[in-house]
């Protein structure tokens, strides 16, 4: 190869390998300057929605599935043998006390007041014939005319006829009780059940006839778990009358979730904690007037455990985890997240009680708290500052 020919290769290789050095430098660069933030520049303020920390008054409540019975259930009995002559109601019917309900056969009982009624006559009259013999002897005795003997047998006797007149007596009472058993009446108000027995039935005392549920009150039975022994001290101490207070209330929430108007009380708490279950067995009493509440239904019993005054509550997710225990961010005036160690109490309808850690006026962080760390800085992107955490 020619000398100038070769001299005109290795130059054009020169400046091909020169060129290709300046883009590979240029690149760098452009890397380099890419991960470097710009003179100015930064990451921009966390979007944060705040809300004002304002003291209320907040109850803690719980609800507790229950039963509803009857306050009472009276079985409804026959107190004399005879036939079922009428039944006086209709089944199912609301019945007060006193209401007759059925009519037994009266004539036997007629049959046996008359009778008792004779043999009670038939006392009296020996009783006045020993009272004649009494005195007529008594005053022979004082004359020495009969014997002491004589005397004691007049005495006797009158004291025999008055005990038969007693017992006489005492059977007209009976037999007067038992013609009033013939007319069977309610001894509760309440709403009666099938009849077991139709008219024209011969029964005998002691032959259930009906049953009869008072609704009002109304009864709910529910269990307590072991963990709330608060409720069953106060029980307690009311029913004993210790501390002076009035029962514990409790409100009424109905099997299709609606609210009952008028609220109740807590008046018993077992004093045992049934090992099967873990929980005490309690008894609310609620005024059923109106027969809302129906025995058997199963319904919720809304008792207040706690209540606290003039404290502040914030939203449950409010509350993030510190390395020292729960914290709360608030919002200064920079701008500035800042954490706050908290104290927390129980929750109440989704709200977090906060014992301390919060001032009234505080604004606290609800939404924006993801990577959220103390100092930084936010910015709040919502107008609720002024407004409660409830």
């Amino acid at each position: 190869m020619p000398v100038d020919t070769f001299a005109r290769s290795i130059s054009r290789k020169g400046l091909i390998t020169a060129g290709l050095s300046a883009m590979l430098l240029v690149a760098g660069c452009s890397s380099d300057d890419a991960g470097k933030p710009k003179a100015g520049g930064g990451l921009p303020p966390a979007a944060v929605v705040v809300q004002e920390a304002v003291p209320t008054d907040v109850s803690v409540r719980q609800d507790y599935a229950g039963r509803a019975n009857g306050a009472r259930e009276v079985e409804v009995r026959a107190r004399i043998s005879g036939i079922l002559e009428e039944r006086l109601y209709e089944e199912g019917q609301v019945v007060r006390e006193g209401d007759s309900l059925f009519r037994i056969d009266r004539k036997q009982a007629q049959a046996q007041l008359q009778r008792a009624e004779a043999q009670r006559q038939v006392a009296q009259a020996d009783m006045q014939q020993a009272e004649r013999e009494w005195k007529r002897i008594a005053s022979l005795f004082e004359r020495k005319a009969v014997s002491e003997r004589e005397r004691d047998a007049a005495q006797s006797a009158l004291e025999l006829a008055e005990a038969n007149l007693a017992v006489a007596t005492a059977g007209v009472t009976t037999a007067q009780l038992d013609l009033g058993y013939t007319d069977v009446t309610a001894p509760i108000s309440g709403v009666t059940s099938l009849e077991d027995f139709p008219e024209g039935s011969l029964i005998d005392s002691g032959t259930l006839l009906t049953t009869i549920v008072q609704l009002d009150p109304v009864h709910i039975r529910f269990a307590l778990p072991e963990t709330d022994a608060s409720i069953r001290r106060r029980a307690r101490e009311a029913m004993a009358g210790t501390n002076g207070k009035e029962d514990i209330s409790a409100g009424l929430i109905l099997a299709d979730g609606t609210e009952y108007d008028l609220s109740g009380r807590i008046d018993f708490t077992a004093s045992t904690l049934d090992p099967r279950t873990g929980t005490v067995s309690a008894r609310a009493v609620f005024p059923n007037p109106d027969h809302l509440v129906v025995p058997g239904q199963f319904v919720r019993v809304r008792v207040e455990l706690q209540s606290f005054s003039d404290v502040i509550t914030v939203p449950e997710k409010a509350v993030a985890q510190g390395p020292k225990g729960p914290v709360v961010y608030v919002v200064g005036d920079d701008s500035k997240a800042q954490s706050r160690q908290v104290e927390l109490g129980p929750v109440s309808d989704g709200a977090q009680i906060v014992l301390s850690g919060l001032e009234p006026g505080d604004r606290f962080i609800v939404s924006g708290l993801v990577n959220m760390r103390d100092g930084a800085q936010v910015r709040v992107v919502n107008d609720q500052a002024g407004e409660g955490s409830n």
